[in-house]
């Protein structure tokens, strides 16, 4: 699962006949040209009968594969606004219910300390992957990526060029990764009964590693009763073939089981033209958080930020005897987490955190004001602004020196790191193209202050 036309108004007579036909001609060229129909390849053959089986029934859609997005859906027909886009059965979905109905569930059922439904879900995938075709799911894992671009399998090299919020975030991701491996060897071992290979040459980390991001890459969100037999939010649905979806920002989409029909669908709200691409929208996420969850990142997209983190508020600041009073207070209110970057400008919760860190020691009883918005002087917001422009310039700085670096290492790498290293290239980017517009907007704003205010004198530079 992963990712917009103004038309001219239409000329009366012959000349409006002419155009329209030779656009629709157009744009049915420009699509046949950047998509390859997967359709009749055996492995999408039998996922389809895999899945007819099981009551799927649906003919708007195909598999393709698109220059810009890769694999996706393909409309066989127009969609209408409001239409159902897919309608996939219960009994399609790979959800906890089908674990603990399988071989396994005896085994989960008995086991102390409970499991988790993300671990049970992994399990199940990993020893079915190593059944093969014996496997009842096996159209469906055959179908599956074989690697991901998320941080999980991301190599040093490449975390190291990533921005400073993902780079943490990474590390944690794969930290979880290797504590759920880790700390589950003993219920891996009682799984030998039913592995026809020692479970320490199939429940290996990488074969671990390959399900977990299969699970929170691919799955959609389907609210489940809790049970006895698993500890934790039940939400985790695999929807094989409607997880060929991929992202796109700007599409809205309506989904969600349906309890009358048993079926997990999709309804369209704008529609989408025959022969296109069918894209949903996985939610209002920044490029970061798509690299962390999804291991990818989309163009154009409207939500798209550049973090602040506390480490370089502390780098820029280190000179101010009373900043370890006022990080503890942003601290203590909530306000050290969220401060971002867009390319209209920094953040309200940013500029706020700044105008209290630009206060002097001796306006301490002002500090609570500032954090409920009031704006308490000129010097501290002339001082406030500086210290934003010193923070995009040093980002920005970052941001160069990783493009820099992964350059470098482009020359000197091969698949799949080569492939990790570009979905970070275009994040990188990206975040240097909103911090150069960051910067333009803070100077524009500084200009106009100067305008209104003649006979002010300008503030230096930050020291």
């Amino acid at each position: 699962m992963k990712t917009s036309l103004i038309e001219k108004k239409a000329m009366r007579g012959r000349s409006h006949r002419v155009g329209r036909t030779t656009r629709k001609r157009r744009q049915k060229r420009e699509s046949a040209f950047h998509s390859v129909s997967l359709s009749h390849q055996p492995q999408y053959v039998s996922l389809m009968r895999f899945l007819h089986q099981r009551g799927f029934t649906s003919t708007l859609l195909q598999p393709a594969l698109f220059s810009g997005t890769g694999r996706g859906l393909q409309t066989l027909q127009t969609i209408k606004p409001g239409e159902r886009l897919i309608s996939l059965p219960e009994s399609c979905l790979l959800t906890t219910s089908t674990v603990l109905n399988s071989y396994l569930g005896q085994y989960i059922k008995s086991w102390n300390p409970r499991l988790s439904p993300l671990l049970a879900l992994c399990v199940f995938l990993v020893c079915e992957r190593q059944r093969g075709e014996a496997s009842d799911w096996f159209p469906y894992i055959d179908v599956l990526p074989t690697s991901y671009t998320c941080p999980a399998y991301f190599s040093d090299g490449v975390v190291d060029v990533l921005p400073a919020a993902v780079k943490r975030r990474a590390l944690e991701q794969r930290e979880a990764v290797r504590e759920m491996h880790s700390s589950n060897q003993d219920f891996f071992r009682a799984l030998q009964p039913v592995l026809s290979q020692p479970t320490g040459d199939v429940l290996t980390y990488e074969a671990l590693r390959w399900a977990w991001c299969s699970v929170n890459t691919r799955s959609v969100f389907m609210s489940r009763p809790s049970n006895s037999f698993l500890s934790g939010p039940d939400d985790y649905a695999l929807a094989p073939f409607l997880d060929l979806l991929n992202h796109r920002p700007d599409v809205q989409v309506k989904a969600g089981f349906n309890h009358q029909t048993k079926c997990y669908e999709i309804r369209s709200v704008c529609g989408t033209p025959r022969y296109r691409q069918a894209f949903i929208n996985y939610g209002s996420h920044d490029n970061q958080r798509l690299l962390l969850e999804y291991g990818f990142v989309a163009m154009n997209n409207p939500h798209s930020v550049v973090y602040v983190e506390t480490d370089l508020l502390w780098d820029l600041l280190r000179g101010d005897k009373s900043l370890d009073q006022k990080i503890k207070f942003l601290k203590e209110n909530n306000f050290l987490h969220n401060l971002t970057i867009s390319s209209e400008g920094p953040s309200w919760r940013l500029m706020v955190a700044l105008r209290l860190l630009s206060l002097p020691q001796t306006l301490y009883h002002l500090w609570r004001a500032v954090l409920l918005g009031q704006v308490v002087g000129e010097k501290t917001e002339a001082r406030s602004s500086q210290i934003a422009t010193a923070l995009c310039q040093q980002l920005l700085k970052d941001a160069q020196a990783a493009l820099d670096k992964i350059s470098h290492l482009l020359t000197q790498s091969e698949q799949p790191v080569r492939e990790q290293l570009e979905a970070v290239r275009v994040l990188r980017q990206e975040e240097r193209w909103i911090l150069e517009s960051c910067l333009t907007a803070l100077k524009d704003s500084a200009h106009l202050h100067d305008e209104m205010s003649p006979g002010k004198a300008n503030v230096g530079a930050l020291s």
